[in-house]
């Protein structure tokens, strides 16, 4: 599986994915409330990775800005 470091921009106003160095920055309109926008970002790498969303997890950062995802089938 390969990890990817994300920063989470959640609450945007437009769904956009920008590489910066070793991190993923993607910004999801869900709110950053009860895993809304954790759920947003796994689905967005998920379309992005063209993968399954079962095949992507959130592996560490749950309440954190920065989170570190694993995605299987790459």
């Amino acid at each position: 599986p390969m990890k990817v470091r994300v920063r989470v921009h959640a609450g945007a106003r437009a769904l956009k994915i920008e590489q910066h160095g070793d991190e993923l920055h993607v910004w999801v309109r869900a709110p950053p409330v009860d895993g809304k926008a954790n759920l947003a970002v796994t689905e967005t790498l998920a379309e992005n990775y063209a993968v399954p969303k079962s095949s992507v997890r959130l592996i560490s950062g749950q309440t954190s800005k920065t989170k570190t995802f694993e995605i299987d089938g790459l």
